[in-house]
Formats: structure tokens, C-alpha cells, sequence
């Protein structure tokens, strides 16, 4: 099979596979947790073990065996992949785009951005301090990984059809492994183009754009016609947006865009000069706020180790007790192994990519300076992010010390909120230092990530394509959609103008959303419309087509969404007693919250309430005098940390609260 059938062939898959129930967006949440998430809670609870996910055994493992393998790269070979980077060997002869320093530089342009600030701070927040000593391990295993790929990256790399350096996973597997492997190049850079779009783009202008606006809200005020948002719907959210948030997203786009257009000489020249300084200005800042707590870096680090194996366990809300110690320790180890692989990037595959452009005769040259990655961007940036948020005492805000040390905390920050206000705790100008990094880490990491887009578009559609591709890339910075309607039959796309005012100006919340199945008729019809005028009898050849083949392919992506089928969760026989008497104790004049799961069996009441994340809960427990949840079935809208919340606020109100047949929690104001 050619490449272009092959990527036909993945996309086709990748779109599928998002349009069966219980996968869509959280198709690669379920590669993640394969094998844990085929067996029932009751064998997890039996057997803990059995959660370990097999990507965190592979990881590690071949970053263990890489390490052993090789006698310790990244403790034998840091001094000599300090001397290449600072230039002892470079020579402008040599084969190759960059220097070793701006290609170290760009490949840390994409590695340090938003996880090194929301990521860790997530992390903290999730699975405690001792998440932050399981990101170490991680970027130490996974400092070999990175050699190793970036070796093999730079030996088995080309030259295109322009003149620039291509290389990267995709071309190490085929041209190392042979044709017969050429499926699993293409499959590799099939999501290479999906992740630059989400992970390498829209995450980071997403984060870039609420704290820029979070920023100027505490200045200027919402009131006015340039801060005042709107609720709208996106992809299965509900999106708050202003005129600055549209001013901010034009501004990033044609600043990312004057970059990437340029070529990787362009983005190279940026990030050399932009990653030295903005990891200065943050590492200074933070190394600054430690040091004026010195006193308190002591007992922050003894909690990170003492929580990394033994944190404490959830409270179970009707009880008050904790239970499951080692699925506390596991939560922890997973989250701080997720967040690690995330920041460092180590065994994905991408920086390698960056890495193979550098002007060298030895591969391992450039390996050696590959393995500074993982030290700069975790062990350096990551820990300071972490030891602030820790010696400032601001994770005593976090969903973790709510849920597992002291429930009586509300205030809670989340993502790269809680490290503003660590930062604001430490020194007068912090929250307005972490928007500026903010700013300064998602944009080198949109523009390095764009980098990576190009190679994979390169190497499936030829060169000519790359200008598509970056097109489109910009695009997504500010409006991911409108491009695939240009590609379109006009005919049929204007009879999708009815199906969508029908969902847009619908009062209903579900058939706005792209997750329902009221969208469904929409997709499909822009999908053929697409098709129609793309021409299927030239996918093979060598004409236009390649790029509606592009369009068709991203647009799987973007707008396949799961939702489509009805649940058969109250189906199930062990629900249906404990439902009837979770029916007796409610009256019918109660005002009840609960479950999306669970509204149609306590329908025909005045008052009935599922609540979603953003829901106040002092209003909701003043209003409302019932509560019953399912907590192994949280429903949509709102996730068990959620309902934890609402019943632990309950009890401290004292509400009655219990256990009821194993299945659910009901809570019950006092009269």
C-alpha cells in the first residue's frame, strides 16, 4: 500500500473507532488505561494491581532498560551534551538546518509550556505533593528514551524536496525498520498532525487566552463591552467568550503565523532567543520565592516523599472514614507518571523530531544533547513550579487536601489558577509574572509544535502541502472550523442551515452541543459535502486531492464526537432494587439533586437539579433538600470529585447522610 492509502486507511480507523459509545474524545484516556479499564470495580478492588496501566509499565520499563542498557547516558554523558550544546563542535560544513543549541531550543520551546506550570500544578491538585517525586522518576528513566530516539532521529533522517532536514519517528521507522513497517510511520505521523492541532495548539492558546483575560479582568473589570462574555456552545462545552477574547486569539494567530510561515530557520531563531529568556525570568522568580522560604522547603519535600508511597486515602462521605490506601497510591503514582510523560514528552516521539534538523555528522551528538531536555524541563522547571506551590502553602487548596486531609476547605484552585496564586503568595508581582509565562510558554510551544505538523505533513503529503497545513494551523489558533467549509459542494452544504439554527437557537443545552446526537445529521452532511468536492477518484493520485484527503482526515478528527446511544446502565439487574428503595425514602414533593442517569426515574417533581462542575453549591444545598448519587456512576455534567464536594458540604450542615444498599449516597436536610 502506498502512503496515501495508508493514511486514508488510519484517519478512516481514528474516525470510527471515536464514533463507538463510551470512546470518542476519551479514546486515548482508554489506550492509557488498557488493560484496568476491562476488568469490573469489584476485581479492582480485589486486585489494585490490575489498574496499572501498560503504557506506564512500557515507558518506564524500556526507559529502565534503555538505561541499564546503555551504562546510564544521563548521568555519564551530561557534561559532553553540555559541550555540543554551547557550540564546541558546531560547524556551519555540517549536515543539517540548526545549531545544536537552537535545535535543543526548539525541541524545549515545545517541551516547556503550560504543563510546566497548569501541568504540575494539576498534578499537586490531583494526586497530591507526592505526584511531583513520580514526575522525577519519570524524567530520569525517560532522559535514556530521549537520547535514543534523538540518535536515531538525526541517522536515519533526509533531505526533502527543498532542500530542509526531515526526520523524526516516522522517517526512523521506515527507513530503519524497512517498507513493511511503513503503516506504523504513517500512523505515528497521522497523530503527530492531531496532536499538534490539540496539544501542541489549542491547549495552549486556550490557557494562553482565560489567563490573559483573567489578567486584564482584575484590571479593566467585566462590565464593560470588551471584558462582558457570553456563554456559547463548543464542542461539547459551554465556552465564555468576549470581545478580548476574540481581540487576544487574533493577536496570538498572527503572531504565531508571522513565525511558522517563515520555516524552521525562522522558528529556530525565535526560540533561541525566546526560551533562554522567558525560563530565566520563571526560574529566577521561582528560585527566589523558595529561597525566601527556606524554612519551609525542608518539610515540603519530606511531604512530597512521605505522600509519594503513602498518601492519605479518600474519605468516604458518609462516613467520615478513609479507605483504600492503595488506590490512593496509585492515584498518586499515575498522575505524577501522566504529568511527567506530558511535560518532558520523553518516548512520545515529537522532540525527536526537532532534534533531527541539527548540523552534525554524529547522531549521538545530538543525542547527548537531547538528554538535557528531560533535567531542564522537569527535574529544574517542573520542581520549582512544584517546591512554590508547596513552601507558599498554597496546595492546601487543592481538590487533594480537600478530599483526603481536611474536607472543611471550599476555596479551591485548580490548574494554572493555583500557581498564580502560589506566585502572588511569594512575591508582590507573582500572578502578573505567571501571565506573562503563560503567555510566553504556550506561544513557543504552539510555534515548535507547528514545526512537527510540518514534518508529518511533509513526509505523508510531499512539500508542497506544508503551506496547507500551516494555514490551517494558524487558523486553529483562533477558529478551527472554517477552513473545511471553503473545501466544500455549496449544495449541500446550505442544507445543513436548517438542522443548525434549529440546535444554535435552541433553548436546550444538549442540542447545541457537538457530544449529542443532534448533531449528528450536520456532521455527516458537511463530511459528504466535503467528499463531493474533493473527488474520491483522485485520492490515489497526484493532484489537488491529497489535500481534501487532508481536510476529510481532520475533519474525522475534529468533529466525530461519542454520545450517539442511549445508556443501559439502570438496565442492569442489580440496579433495580436498590433503585425501589431509594424511591420510597424520597417524597415526591422533594426537591431532589441528583444524576442525569437518574432524572427519569424521579420525573413529574417541580424541583429536580443534576449539577455540572461550575454549579455553586451553598445555593444548591439552599434550594434543594434532597441528594442521591451513584458515586462509581457520576452522570454528565458533573464527576464524582463534584459530588464528594456537595455531600461532605451537606454533612458539615448536618444533613443526614448514609450509605443506601451499597449503591448510593442519600443525603437529607433537616427539617
Amino acid at each position: 500500500m502506498s502512503k496515501n492509502q495508508y493514511t486514508l486507511l488510519i484517519f478512516s480507523i481514528i474516525g470510527i473507532l471515536l464514533l463507538i459509545p463510551g470512546y470518542g474524545v476519551h479514546f486515548f484516556e482508554q489506550i492509557w488505561n488498557f488493560p484496568g479499564n476491562l476488568f469490573s470495580d469489584d476485581f479492582k478492588k480485589s486486585f489494585p494491581l490490575a489498574t496499572i496501566p501498560l503504557m506506564v509499565i512500557s515507558l518506564l520499563g524500556t526507559g529502565m532498560y534503555m538505561t541499564f542498557k546503555l551504562g546510564f547516558p544521563q548521568l555519564t554523558r551530561i557534561i559532553h551534551g553540555i559541550k555540543v550544546t554551547r557550540g564546541d563542535y558546531d560547524s556551519t560544513e555540517d549536515e543539517g538546518d540548526l545549531n545544536h543549541f537552537k535545535a535543543l531550543s526548539t525541541a524545549l520551546a515545545a517541551t516547556v509550556g503550560i504543563g510546566n506550570i497548569a501541568g504540575v500544578a494539576i498534578a499537586i491538585q490531583i494526586g497530591g505533593p507526592g505526584a511531583l517525586f513520580w514526575m522525577w522518576i519519570t524524567a530520569f528513566f525517560g532522559t535514556a528514551l530521549k537520547y535514543a530516539e534523538c540518535t536515531l532521529a538525526v541517522e536515519y533522517r533526509e533531505t526533502d524536496s527543498q532542500g530542509n532536514t526531515a526526520g523524526g519517528p516516522m522517517y526512523t521507522i521506515e527507513n530503519g525498520l524497512g517498507p513493511k513497517w511503513r503503516w506504523l510511520a504513517v500512523f505515528f505521523a497521522c497523530f503527530t498532525i492531531i496532536c499538534s492541532f490539540f496539544t501542541g495548539n489549542a491547549i495552549q492558546s486556550n490557557t494562553l487566552t482565560q489567563q490573559l483575560y483573567s489578567q486584564l479582568a482584575s484590571i479593566f473589570g467585566t462590565d464593560n463591552f470588551l471584558m462582558s462574555t457570553t456563554d456559547v456552545a463548543l464542542l461539547g462545552d459551554i465556552s465564555s467568550i468576549s470581545i478580548m477574547h476574540v481581540a487576544i486569539g487574533l493577536v496570538c494567530a498572527s503572531i504565531v503565523g508571522s513565525v511558522i510561515l517563515g520555516g524552521i530557520k525562522r522558528i529556530g531563531n525565535f526560540t533561541s532567543f525566546l526560551v533562554p529568556i522567558m525560563a530565566a525570568i520563571y526560574v529566577f522568580c521561582a528560585l527566589f520565592i523558595v529561597i525566601t522560604n527556606f524554612d519551609q522547603v525542608g518539610n515540603s519535600f519530606n511531604t512530597i516523599f512521605t505522600m509519594a508511597f503513602n498518601p492519605p486515602s479518600l474519605l468516604v462521605p458518609a462516613t467520615g472514614v478513609a479507605s483504600g490506601a492503595f488506590i490512593a497510591f496509585l492515584n498518586t503514582m499515575l498522575m505524577g507518571v501522566k504529568r511527567g510523560l506530558f511535560s518532558s514528552e520523553s518516548g512520545q516521539g515529537s522532540a525527536a523530531i526537532a532534534h533531527s534538523t541539527a548540523k552534525t555528522p554524529y547522531s549521538t551528538r545530538e543525542g547527548v544533547v537531547a538528554l538535557l531536555e528531560p533535567y531542564i524541563d522537569t527535574i529544574i522547571i517542573c520542581t520549582l513550579t512544584g517546591l512554590v506551590i508547596m513552601v507558599t502553602g498554597s496546595w492546601k487548596f487543592t481538590e487533594f487536601y480537600s478530599l483526603r486531609i481536611d474536607s472543611s476547605i471550599v476555596e479551591l484552585k485548580e490548574g494554572v489558577l493555583l500557581t498564580s496564586y502560589a506566585f502572588s503568595q511569594g512575591i508582590p508581582f507573582g500572578s502578573e509574572m505567571v501571565t506573562i509565562a503563560v503567555v510566553l510558554f504556550a506561544l513557543s510551544t504552539a510555534i515548535s509544535w507547528s514545526f512537527y505538523g510540518d514534518r508529518a505533513t511533509e513526509y505523508l503529503f510531499g512539500s508542497s502541502y506544508i503551506k496547507y497545513y500551516r494555514y490551517v494551523y494558524v487558523l486553529m489558533v483562533f477558529a478551527p472550523f472554517t477552513l473545511l467549509l471553503r473545501k466544500s459542494e455549496p449544495a449541500i452544504i446550505l442544507s445543513t442551515i436548517p438542522l443548525l439554527a434549529s440546535n444554535v437557537l435552541s433553548s436546550n443545552y444538549s442540542q447545541k452541543t457537538l457530544i449529542h446526537h443532534y448533531s449528528l445529521p450536520i456532521v455527516l452532511l458537511i463530511l459528504i459535502a466535503t467528499v463531493t468536492k474533493g473527488n474520491l477518484q483522485g485520492f490515489y493520485g497526484e493532484g489537488k486531492s491529497k489535500f481534501h484527503l487532508f481536510l476529510i482526515s481532520i475533519l474525522w478528527i475534529l468533529l466525530a464526537k461519542p454520545g450517539y446511544f442511549a445508556s443501559t446502565y439502570l438496565n442492569r439487574t442489580e440496579m433495580i432494587e436498590p433503585m425501589k428503595n431509594a424511591k420510597e425514602l424520597i417524597q415526591s414533593t422533594d426537591k431532589l439533586i441528583t444524576s442525569s442517569y437518574l432524572v427519569p426515574h424521579f420525573s413529574g417533581r417541580e424541583y429536580i437539579k443534576f449539577p455540572r462542575e461550575s454549579e455553586d453549591i451553598s445555593q444548591l444545598l439552599k434550594t434543594y433538600d434532597t441528594i442521591l448519587f451513584n458515586p462509581e456512576k457520576p452522570g454528565w455534567g458533573s464527576k464524582t470529585e463534584k459530588q464528594i464536594k456537595i455531600i461532605n458540604s451537606a454533612l458539615k450542615e448536618n444533613w443526614r447522610c448514609q450509605a443506601l444498599d451499597g449503591v448510593f449516597d442519600l443525603c437529607i436536610k433537616p427539617k
